[in-house]
């Protein structure tokens, strides 16, 4: 804001200087509007173009006072400009520099290909549950919206692998497509495969032939959003209930109950007990919906209480946010 105000102070100086050029040379001289302003330009400018017409003395005079006050706001006039130009871009790329410095940083996090609807959708989610993420962005108006939201992103084409790498892809732990491009979205995937082999990925797919082209890809696994929301819209009719009760337990805005997964680290106290020696239920008021078996691919739906816990196996559990916290440290 001081530099705008300096701008402004500049601008106004010089065109109070403009006018008063063009009054004194109609006074003095007797010139034309056009002809005194021109003076007055030629003047300040020091283009040395020559006089109009012969100056009388108070024309002398009163030139020699323009000339030594309107090079100097002329010159104050486009020093501000140059100022602020030079230092707008130097403090955008101390900016990025910064930023590049944060996402280096960064460990387990998650790269998000993409800010339109459901892009953005998806970071507000991982913001809410404090989930470290990058955006990967390719539109500089867009851009500018995320410097303004806090977000770190980088701007650049996700299918180039100078893109991903600043985005942190070799410490990164998952990453989504989300772009609106099939094509795009495969070819993500395939660099994203390629430059760290062991990283998550979920891409997003808007036709049902490109699921089996992603997978191929190398996607660990590909959601259809159309697929999704048409299922939903069915069921909200046919099953209101059901869909309520997930809405409650999945949304980050309900706070009276979640679904969450915690997975059971291998030094924590649950392993080898099963699920009735753990307490789980009666010390957290928490119900294990689901167990996904480190050794198996398959999800055990309402496990029976004589089932073991093991290291690294994923409990998807219903309960209280507090309660929820709670496990997930003695799962640790």
């Amino acid at each position: 804001m001081d530099r705008l105000h300096n701008i402004f102070i500049a601008v106004i100086l010089l065109v109070l200087v403009l006018i008063t050029g063009t009054v004194g040379y109609i006074y003095y001289e007797q010139w034309t509007v056009l002809e005194a302003f021109y003076m007055t330009v030629v003047t300040i400018s020091t283009v040395g173009f020559g006089e109009v017409h012969p100056l009388s003395e108070a024309g002398r005079l009163f030139t020699s006072f323009l000339i030594i006050s309107g090079t100097g706001v002329l010159a104050y006039t486009l020093g501000s400009l140059v100022q602020f130009m030079v230092e707008g871009k130097f403090r955008e790329i101390i900016g990025i520099k910064k930023m590049q410095q944060q996402i280096d940083k960064l460990k387990n996090h998650y790269i998000i290909c993409g800010y339109g609807r459901i892009g953005k959708f998806i970071c507000n989610e991982f913001n809410a549950n404090g989930l470290p993420f990058v955006i990967v962005e390719q539109n500089l108006d867009i851009c500018e919206k995320l410097k303004e939201e806090g977000y770190l992103y980088v701007q650049g084409d996700a299918t180039v692998d100078a893109t991903l790498e600043n985005a942190g892809i070799l410490n990164a732990r998952g990453i989504i497509t989300a772009v609106t491009s099939d094509t795009d979205n495969v070819y993500i995937t395939l660099t994203a495969r390629g430059l760290n082999p062991t990283l998550y990925i979920l891409a997003r797919s808007g036709e049902d032939i490109t699921e089996k082209k992603l997978l191929r890809a190398g996607a660990s696994k590909v959601i259809s959003p159309y697929t999704i929301g048409a299922s939903r819209m069915a069921q909200a009719v046919l099953r209101p209930s059901v869909v309520d009760f997930i809405d409650i337990a999945t949304g980050y805005h309900h706070l009276e109950l979640q679904i969450e997964e915690i997975r059971v680290g291998p030094s924590s106290g649950l392993v080898g007990k099963t699920l009735q020696d753990s307490a789980i239920r009666s010390t957290h008021n928490i119900i294990i919906v689901a167990i996904r078996k480190k050794s198996v691919s398959d999800m055990t739906f309402n496990p029976a209480a004589n089932t073991a816990i093991e290291g690294g196996d994923t409990l998807i559990i219903l309960g209280e946010p507090d309660a929820i916290k709670k496990l997930e440290q003695q799962a640790k």
